[in-house]
C-alpha cells in the first residue's frame, strides 16, 4: 500500500487508538484531493481520510471548519490532522449530496415537497453563513485570496477567456471583450463585500444527512458580496432547477435576509443577475479546463446546461450596464452545434481484465465508481499445461470455462449488477462506468469474463463499450 494511505492509517490509529479494518477510496469529483473512508466496525468508528498536496489549502480548510463549527454551521468535524504529511481526518457525512437527491426525485421539473423543503433549509443556512458566521470571521489563512475583489474577478474572467473561449476555438475580439469585462467588474464592485463568500456553493458540495444540509469544500471562502453564493446555488448548471423554482428560492432568500439586514431589493436583484453572469463564466472556465485541458470529457456535459442558463438571462434579464459584446459572444455560443452535440455523449462502459498481482486498473475518469469482480473462485485453466500459453480469448479456454457451472452463475450475477447500474447511470446522465475482472495472472478467467460482458453489451446503441486487457501480450 502506498505511503499516503499508510500515513492516513497511522493518523487513524493515533487518533482513535485502534487500526482501521477497512479503507475504501471515495470519488473526489473534480477535486485534486484524494479521499478514503476508514472503518473499524468492531469499535463502531468511521471517518474520512483526506490527502491534499496543497498545504496552504489544507490549513485554510481546517481553520475554516473549526471557525464555522464554533459559529453553529453544519460542516464536518475535524478529528485530527498531520500537515507535514498533507492529511487529515474528518467526520463521515455519508455519500448523498443535494445533487444526488435532485437526480433521484426530479421528474419532468417537478420536485417533491421533501426536496423543496431541503432547498429552503439550504437557503436559511446560507444566510446564517453569510451574515452570522461572517461576523468576526478570521481570514488570516484565506487561500488563495482574502476577498472577492478586482483581482479575484479578473482571475475568474480570464479563466473563462483562456480555458473556455480559447480552448473551444471561439473567435473573439480581445479588446472589446476586455472592455465589457471592465464594465462588469466595476458594476460588481459597487455591492457591499464584507460577508463570508463560500465560493463554490453548489449541489455537489452540500451533503444531506437525515434531510439536513451539511456543507463541504469551503476552503476557498473569502470576503465578498451576498449575491455570489446565491447565484452559485440557483444557477448550478447540472442541478438544472426550473426557472419558477429559482424565482421561488430567490424570493425566499430576500424575505429571509430582511430579517437580518436592511438592503435595497431592486439594487440587490440587479446585482444578483450580474453575479450570475460571472459565476456561470467561472464555471464554464472550469468545464473547459477539466474537459479540454485535462481530458475529463464528462465535465463538458455541463456546458449545454450553462448555455441554457445564459439563454434564459439573455431573454429575461436586462442589466444596468452595457456588455453588448459579451452578450453577442454568448449568442454565438448558444447557436454552436458543437456545444449542443455534447449532450449526446454516450455513457462509456470501460471493461478491463487485470491481474491482482499487479494491482487494480487505473481509473482515468477520476469518478472512483464501478465494479471489481474477483474471478479467482472459478477453476483456473492456466493451471493446466495445454491452456497455460493461451488466454481467455482462445477457443480452447472459452470452451473450458463455458463448461464450468460456477462460471455461468458468476457471469449472470455480474451481468445483472452491471446492467442495473447502466440503467441507473443513463437516467442520471452519468458519463462513465468502470467494470473490472481480476484473476491471478490476468490472462485467462478475467479476459474470458471481460470479453463475454463486452459481447453482451456491444450491441446497445445508448452506450459506448471500451475493452482493455491489462495483461494482454
Amino acid at each position: 500500500m502506498n505511503l499516503k494511505i499508510e500515513n492516513i492509517k497511522a493518523l487513524f490509529n493515533k487518533t482513535f487508538s485502534v487500526v482501521p479494518l477497512e479503507i475504501t477510496p471515495i470519488s473526489a469529483h473534480g477535486s485534486q484531493r484524494q479521499y478514503y473512508r476508514l472503518e473499524n466496525k468492531k469499535e463502531n468508528i468511521v471517518c474520512i481520510g483526506a490527502y491534499n498536496e496543497d498545504r496552504k489549502e489544507n490549513i485554510a480548510f481546517l481553520d475554516y471548519a473549526n471557525q464555522l463549527i464554533n459559529k453553529g454551521i453544519s460542516v464536518p468535524k475535524i478529528f485530527s490532522s498531520d500537515l507535514d504529511n498533507n492529511i487529515y481526518l474528518l467526520e463521515d457525512l455519508g455519500e448523498e449530496t443535494l445533487f444526488d437527491v435532485l437526480q433521484k426525485n426530479n421528474n419532468n421539473s417537478f420536485l417533491p415537497k421533501q426536496v423543496r423543503d431541503i432547498y429552503y433549509k439550504v437557503i436559511e443556512e446560507l444566510i446564517k453563513i453569510q451574515v452570522i458566521a461572517s461576523k468576526g470571521f478570521d481570514y488570516t489563512n484565506a487561500y488563495p485570496r482574502k476577498a472577492f475583489d478586482r483581482q479575484s474577478i479578473a482571475w475568474d474572467l480570464n479563466y473563462f477567456k483562456y480555458y473556455f473561449i480559447k480552448l473551444s476555438n471561439i473567435p473573439y475580439n480581445e479588446q472589446l471583450l476586455e472592455d465589457d469585462f471592465t464594465r462588469l467588474t466595476n458594476y460588481l464592485l459597487l455591492e457591499p463585500r464584507d460577508y463570508f463568500l463560500y465560493r463554490d456553493f453548489q449541489s455537489r458540495n452540500i451533503m444531506i444527512v437525515d434531510n439536513k444540509p451539511f456543507f463541504i469544500d469551503f476552503q476557498g471562502g473569502r470576503q465578498g458580496a451576498l449575491q455570489y453564493d446565491l447565484a452559485s446555488l440557483l444557477f448550478d448548471a447540472k442541478a438544472n432547477l426550473s426557472n419558477s423554482f429559482r424565482q421561488e428560492l430567490l424570493n425566499y432568500y430576500i424575505e429571509t435576509l430582511e430579517k437580518y439586514i436592511s438592503f435595497n431589493k431592486k439594487d440587490f436583484i440587479n446585482h444578483f443577475y450580474a453575479y450570475v453572469y460571472i459565476r456561470i463564466m467561472q464555471a464554464m472556465g472550469s468545464y473547459g479546463y477539466r474537459g479540454y485541458f485535462q481530458g475529463k470529457s464528462h465535465f463538458l456535459k455541463s456546458i449545454p446546461y450553462a448555455l441554457n442558463n445564459i439563454k434564459w438571462l439573455e431573454e429575461n434579464v436586462e442589466l444596468d450596464i452595457d456588455i453588448t459584446y459579451l452578450k453577442s459572444l454568448f449568442s454565438s455560443m448558444i447557436k454552436e452545434n458543437k456545444f449542443s452535440e455534447i449532450e449526446k455523449e454516450k455513457l462509456k462502459v470501460r471493461i478491463s481484465s487485470f491481474s491482482f498481482k499487479r494491482g487494480y486498473p487505473y481509473d482515468a475518469t477520476g469518478n472512483g465508481g464501478g465494479f471489481v469482480f474477483d474471478c479467482r473462485a472459478i477453476e483456473n485453466p492456466g493451471r493446466y499445461p495445454q491452456y497455460a500459453h493461451l488466454t481467455g480469448k482462445d477457443k480452447e479456454v472459452i470452451a473450458f470455462l463455458d463448461n464450468e457451472k460456477e462460471a455461468k452463475t458468476f457471469f449472470e450475477n455480474a451481468y445483472n449488477l452491471v446492467l442495473l447500474n447502466i440503467e441507473a447511470y443513463l437516467k442520471r446522465d452519468f458519463s462513465s462506468l468502470m467494470v473490472c475482472f481480476g484473476c491471478t495472472g490476468g490472462r485467462h478467467r478475467s479476459v474470458y469474463f471481460a470479453e463475454k460482458l463486452s459481447r453482451a453489451l456491444i450491441q446497445r446503441t445508448d452506450i459506448e463499450v471500451i475493452l482493455i486487457h491489462q495483461e494482454e501480450k
